[in-house]
């Protein structure tokens, strides 16, 4: 009889934002995101200047949670779903905890897209869904391991999810996604007509 014992393992967290503290209307934040779009005229020329499909705060503000209360009410339950993510995590904090380092409003109109990327000089992050109108982009994942795996073949359409190289996740209106930071990860292109709304964040 063989042993095989999975090792190394990397950690997808998916729960509903409502689990943890009182509920954020998904209608009032999109409205939210799509005023602070329209208002700010850096973020806006910062996208054109760097040829960034739709609109995105990343580059341009730092203070939502003090901007509206209910990106003041998001940061209360994601400081609790990240609490419980580093518990499962095993994470070792002692009597400190991770704190939100930034947080920012992507806006993926019909053709965008968000290449691949990580997150530096952060221990987890993720993303919370605002509008995700149907047949928009999923994200898509990648096996941090995939640089080394030089002579590797393929692997089967039908291989469990823990052996695949790419794992597509299709989060609906009101899911938070939390993975570690070193994770790479990108948004195909989105084929929907309507726009994609998320807010994503760093903690450590």
């Amino acid at each position: 009889m063989s042993d095989i014992a999975s090792l190394f393992v990397t950690r997808l967290y998916r729960a509903k934002l409502s689990k943890h503290g009182k509920p954020v209307d998904a209608t009032e934040l999109a409205d939210a995101c799509l005023s602070v779009a329209e208002d700010d005229t850096a973020g806006q020329q910062w996208c054109a200047d760097n040829t960034f499909p739709g609109y995105t705060s990343y580059a341009s503000l730092t203070d939502l949670t003090w901007r509206m209360p209910i990106f003041k009410a998001l940061k209360k339950s994601l400081d609790k779903h990240v609490a419980s993510f580093a518990d499962d995590l095993a994470f070792d904090l002692g009597d400190k905890k991770l704190k939100l380092e930034d947080l920012w409003i992507n806006i993926l109109p019909e053709g965008g897209i968000h290449t691949a990327h990580i997150h530096p000089h952060s221990v987890i992050s993720g993303t919370t869904y605002v509008a995700m109108p149907k047949g928009t982009s999923a994200i898509k994942f990648e096996d941090p391991r995939l640089p080394m795996m030089m002579a590797a073949p393929a692997r089967l359409k039908n291989a469990h999810e823990a052996l695949r190289q790419f794992i597509y996740v299709q989060p609906d209106v009101g899911d938070v996604l939390l993975w570690e930071s070193w994770l790479r990860h990108e948004v195909p292109m989105n084929t929907a007509e309507e726009d994609r709304i998320s807010i994503s964040f760093n903690y450590a």
